[in-house]
């Protein structure tokens, strides 16, 4: 019998796993990157004997593959990809294929903004009540490499839209949609249409027996119910109103109704705050009763629940000043979530890599609460212009500690300042993770 061809296009965590497990299946893999393999993933292609280019596409190579895993960072205008759809040959995602071989059952989380929350959230509650559980996704660690190595009965999946675009089989037992708002429509042609149906692939294959949650208040996500057809159960999560079934914040306490099982819980002696962690907790809670959890097991793991750097994580008072660092807010709608979790005034750090952004979002949140915007970016103009006459202090750099510095200036006791920049890093920055890290070491350098 010959051995099937499988490309897999790109070498970092998620190509990297299902090479491994593509080899662990029969069949010839040959990985690619057109950028450099860090040592560490190239280290285990070694040990696994797994041929692999790196710097470069061999077209020949690649185009005679039978089928092609690639990375969620490759366009699927990028050359090759075109290349291989033209010549009819099939490109799925690590997703797509991990799901293939695991018996599990997938739990998967999508939405613009909170999936990471509650993925962690989902995780932590069916991990401490004794579930066998893996994370996976695009969160931690591959989930294909995942499946070759380890034998969970459940998986957590963070999803995003660009691992959903390259599914076709796939389909969770569990589907959660936080919210659907304009995000990274420069790979949706800037169709806003096109990036909604990708969220929405997460149910194209769910039956009766699985289980839907969503964001009712969110009229994005309702227009689409309204156009589809989705055959599972369905739980919807609302801040606005009290739900016959399903979770809604009701008096500051989270009450979610499932069958017959019925849970509460005071938000406020969460670790997480804010109105969107509501709706995350709220989506974990839900998917915790799908899966049977008692409700002393929801709660103890409720209470217990540390959330991931970057997301509204305070880093020090100084002063009576409060200093968070929210720098995975790179969309205008996480910026939203962020403003509306203080009630105290704030000075706003934002800027960065602008992705089609509209600021009319945010616009009379910025007017009640922010008192000082300082703008971290380059390419300051299109913040300033839009700000210049509502926010009374506005103040540009390209420097974290100078952005820092001033803040502490600007703000005095009760303030809070916030990072929370509505953008991309990738101007001055590697990535999210990097850009708060020096924000953090910036209001630490405040005290030395």
């Amino acid at each position: 019998m010959v051995q099937k061809k499988l490309v897999v296009l790109g070498g970092g965590e998620s190509g990297i796993g299902a090479a491994i497990l593509g080899k662990l299946k029969g069949f010839d893999v040959f990985l690619s990157d057109r950028s450099p393999i860090s040592d560490k993933y190239r280290d285990v292609l070694l040990r696994e004997n797994i041929k692999f280019e790196e710097a470069l596409h061999t077209e020949s190579v690649i185009l005679d593959a039978d089928e092609v895993i690639k990375s969620p960072g490759i366009p699927d205008k990028a050359p090759i990809i075109l290349a291989l759809v033209s010549k009819g040959i099939p490109v799925i995602s690590e997703i797509e294929f991990a799901a293939r071989y695991t018996n599990a059952r997938l739990i998967a989380v999508t939405g613009s903004n909170g999936k990471t929350t509650t993925s962690l959230l989902t995780y932590h509650l069916l991990h401490e009540a004794g579930l066998n559980v893996g994370l996976a996704g695009n969160i931690g660690e591959s989930f294909a490499w995942q499946v070759a190595e380890k034998n969970f009965d459940y998986y957590v999946l963070e999803i995003s839209s660009f691992q959903l675009d390259n599914s076709y089989d796939f389909r969770p037992s569990i589907a959660v949609i936080l919210n659907i708002t304009p995000d990274h429509l420069d790979r949706y042609e800037y169709n806003f249409q096109n990036y909604v149906d990708s969220k929405f692939r997460i149910v194209q294959n769910q039956r009766p027996e699985d289980h839907f949650i969503y964001f009712t208040d969110s009229e994005v996500i309702s227009i689409e119910l309204a156009k589809r057809s989705i055959p599972s159960k369905k739980w919807g999560i609302s801040l606005d109103e009290a739900l016959a079934q399903g979770g809604y914040l009701k008096n500051q306490k989270l009450i979610s109704k499932h069958a017959e099982t019925v849970y509460e819980q005071d938000f406020a002696e969460l670790p997480i705050k804010g109105p969107h962690n509501a709706v995350n907790a709220l989506a974990s809670i839900l998917v915790a009763q799908c899966v049977g959890l008692k409700q002393e097991e929801i709660k103890s793991g409720l209470l217990s629940f540390k959330n991931a750097p970057h997301r509204l994580e305070q880093v020090a008072v100084l002063d009576g000043v409060t200093y968070v660092n929210d720098s995975k807010a790179t969309n205008v709608d996480s910026v939203y979530y962020a403003l509306g979790s203080f009630e105290q005034p704030i000075v706003l750090i934002a800027g960065g890599v602008d992705k089609g952004n509209d600021y009319s979002q945010i616009e009379a949140l910025v007017r009640k609460k922010v008192k000082a915007l300082i703008i971290l970016t380059p390419k300051f103009e299109k913040l300033k212009a839009y700000f210049g006459e509502i926010v009374p202090q506005i103040y540009v750099t390209e420097d974290v500690q100078d952005a820092v510095n001033q803040a502490q200036k600007w703000s005095e006791s009760g303030d809070v300042v916030l990072l929370s920049p509505a953008c991309a890093s990738f101007d001055l920055f590697k990535n999210y993770e990097d850009r708060g890290d020096k924000f953090k070491q910036a209001v630490h350098n405040l005290t030395t």
